[in-house]
């Protein structure tokens, strides 16, 4: 095994971990915002370091800068829908009150 592809194994055993141990707590946690809590690491670390894992496996060129695009807009993403959740969620807990 070429160095490149242990670091690739590592940062993909990672990214999986991270999912996985979001995805358990997802399943545990109750109510809302403890469940968002857990999944805020999943978005923001699981998936850009399962992207970075497959830009390092695919070496330098065009297809790793793809990669490295997405893993970005996930983490951006993941991060800005889970904001979006909690606000929508919060509003919907006051009118509820109402």
């Amino acid at each position: 095994m070429t160095p490149r592809h242990t670091l690739a194994l590592v940062l993909l055993v990672a990214g999986a971990a991270a999912l996985l141990l979001a995805a358990l707590a997802l399943a545990v946690l109750p109510g809302p915002y403890l469940r968002l809590h857990a999944l805020s690491p999943a978005a923001a670390l699981g998936a850009p370091l399962v992207a970075l894992a497959l830009a390092v496996d695919t070496g330098p060129g065009r297809a790793a800068v793809k990669l490295l695009v997405i893993g970005l807009l996930l983490a951006i993403g993941g991060t800005v829908t889970t904001m979006a959740v909690a606000r929508t969620t919060v509003r919907a807990e006051r009118k509820a009150q109402q």
